[in-house]
């Protein structure tokens, strides 16, 4: 989701002017309430990686929702000051820290760091309660895009797929990020097979019940899958998630790095349930024209299992402490963990407790913890784009 905030690299690094950025489109107002297949590369006792059809006989591996039970959480500490830039980085540090400290309240977390020095940092700032790694190098912080993405057969079988990380369409250069999914897999001795297409965690929505959402701008871009056309990326997305049916909305190519991930604007709830931030009626720029077309496709959906899509709106803050043209203030890019969702939090009182109210409602039995992480979301992206969920096999 993501990328830093130097020069053009940060995730809504606007490549237009002066037209509105995506800090504007989602807060200014509130509301109503391509590479191949390959082979398994990590061998274990679990079962074969490749998708497999369901059957009395044969269990279906799938990529489940976020809010099953979570073994962990992968996390990936920033170090480099050519990314961020040095007087930037350490609050991102913070953030990080924040975020990870605050996620050991309700289960395991995991940090990845590429050295000793860093790693040592790492514990001093997150504490004993996150265990830091060094066996796992990464580059940058944003885990949901470079870490494998998990799959269970609903029989106590886990693996893991890697989605060809390339550098959100080779926009940056990662030498380690790209090998991350590979390298987690392999540390936990799980079977793990690459996809059909390249993408990236944050591009892909699931219910965990045969549905998933997407925007074509990033998916069906010749700077990951070239040559594939549309039906062809959504065959393979479905194919490598386990699922029956794409929802696809049109999203935005080359106005921000990721080529307009949808786990900012949009995200599933549970089956037959989907929340949307969306502009007030006055804004009419390219991203909120974005947010309204996601509104309008998805209050028309309905799912694989037919059930027409409920759709909770949710308020944007009014106001927001950070100055950063390129500020993301999106409630929805939150983490759903063992008993709690964590989000964050811009300052503007009514605005937060009514998005706490919202996401309370929609996970019942879950505590909402909200978070000032604005230098991370300053700089591109989230609490959702910081982490990645290892599902309970």
């Amino acid at each position: 989701m993501h990328g830093s905030p130097t020069g053009n690299r940060s995730l809504f690094g606007r490549l237009f002017g002066s037209s509105p950025s995506r800090r504007h489109v989602l807060g200014a107002a509130g509301l109503g309430a391509a590479g191949s297949v390959l082979g398994p590369v990590a061998a274990s006792a679990a079962p074969s990686a490749a998708p497999r059809p369901a059957s009395a006989e044969l269990p279906r591996w799938r990529v489940d929702r976020d809010d099953v039970r979570h073994a962990r959480t992968w996390m990936s500490w920033p170090s480099r000051p050519s990314i961020w830039g040095g007087r930037a980085l350490g609050g991102v540090q913070e953030d990080i820290a924040l975020i990870a400290k605050t996620i050991a309240r309700f289960e395991p977390v995991v940090m990845c760091a590429p050295d000793a020095y860093t790693a040592a940092a790492a514990r001093s700032s997150c504490g004993p309660a996150v265990e830091v790694i060094t066996s796992v190098a990464t580059d940058d912080l944003w885990m949901r895009d470079i870490a494998p993405v998990f799959r269970r057969d609903g029989r106590g079988g886990l693996d893991a797929i890697g989605l060809n990380f390339n550098g959100w369409g080779n926009k940056q250069t990662h030498s380690y990020d790209a090998d991350v999914a590979e390298t987690i897999a392999y540390d936990n001795h799980l079977v793990f097979t690459r996809t059909e297409f390249v993408g990236e965690g944050g591009a892909i929505e699931t219910d965990g019940d045969g549905t998933l959402m997407a925007t074509e701008s990033s998916l069906v871009n010749k700077n990951r899958n070239r040559g594939m056309s549309r039906a062809e990326v959504e065959e393979a997305v479905l194919r490598a998630y386990g699922a029956d049916k794409m929802i696809w909305v049109p999203g935005i190519k080359g106005k921000d790095i990721t080529d307009d991930h949808i786990d900012v604007t949009s995200r599933f709830v549970r089956p037959g349930v989907v929340m949307v931030q969306v502009p007030p009626a006055d804004r009419d720029d390219v991203w909120a024209r974005d947010a309204r077309e996601q509104l309008s496709v998805l209050s028309a959906a309905t799912d694989a299992r037919g059930r027409r899509l409920t759709v909770i709106r949710v308020a944007g803050p009014d106001t927001v402490r950070s100055k950063s043209s390129q500020f993301v203030d999106s409630y929805l890019n939150f983490h759903v963990v063992n008993g709690a969702v964590i989000t964050a939090q811009f300052g503007d009182a009514a605005k937060d407790a009514a998005a706490r109210a919202t996401l309370a409602a929609a996970f019942p039995g879950r505590t909402v913890v909200q978070l000032d992480v604005d230098r991370l979301m300053a700089g591109g992206g989230g609490i959702h784009c910081s982490t990645m969920h290892e599902p309970l096999p």
